[in-house]
């Protein structure tokens, strides 16, 4: 019995063991796997955080088309509404076309007379989310001369406007036709409404 020395690296060399070279060869290799697993798992993460993004990017594309064609659909109603409005209430415009976009009537096609387009105007005109009216109505040549447009105010009445207008209260029927069919009753009307004032 008894103890025996033996030389530490000899048993690599009979290749029994790992050298020390062969240990820190395999530390460094085992080191490089790890660092380059780390790597591949960041870049993945970095992968599926890119194309979770661009996912996002992509649903809101979707999702912002998807309201513009809404927007769209509901402007070509409310124009469509315009157009059969005016029809229904016996405005007759020739070629008649109502484009709505953005709380902006245009309306085009060819009025026998400046009162048949100017009733056209106001009539889109004071209709709920009408902000502005383009109008491309042609007239005849030889048409008449515009109308004065008249924006109602607080304490206006039609006898009132009537009075300032043409000197005469008792005129206010004149304005009550010249804004038929968009007035219904003399004594109704808004603060906001626009009216024609049309000359005598």
């Amino acid at each position: 019995m008894g103890v025996f020395d033996f030389v530490k690296e000899a048993g690599a060399k009979i290749g029994i063991g790992d050298s020390a070279d062969e240990k820190a060869e395999k530390a460094d290799m085992a080191d490089a796997a790890k660092k380059a697993a780390r790597e591949a798992k960041m870049e993945a993460a970095s992968d599926a955080r890119a194309s979770a993004v661009a996912k996002q990017v992509r649903a809101r594309k979707s999702a912002d088309r998807k309201e513009e064609q809404k927007e769209r659909l509901a402007e070509n109603k409310k124009a469509a509404g315009l157009e059969r409005y005016l029809v229904a209430l016996g405005v007759e415009i020739e070629d008649l076309d109502v484009r709505f976009d953005d709380g902006v009537a245009t309306i085009s096609g060819q009025a026998a007379t400046q009162a048949i387009r100017e009733k056209a105007i106001l009539l889109i005109g004071n209709t709920s989310g009408v902000g502005q009216v383009h109008d491309e109505i042609t007239l005849p040549e030889g048409a008449d001369a515009e109308s004065v447009m008249h924006v109602v105010v607080s304490g206006d009445t039609l006898s009132k406007i009537a009075k300032e207008v043409y000197g005469d209260a008792m005129k206010y029927p004149v304005i009550f036709e010249a804004n038929r069919p968009m007035l219904s009753d003399p004594d109704k009307i808004f603060v906001g409404q626009v009216l024609r004032i049309p000359a005598l």
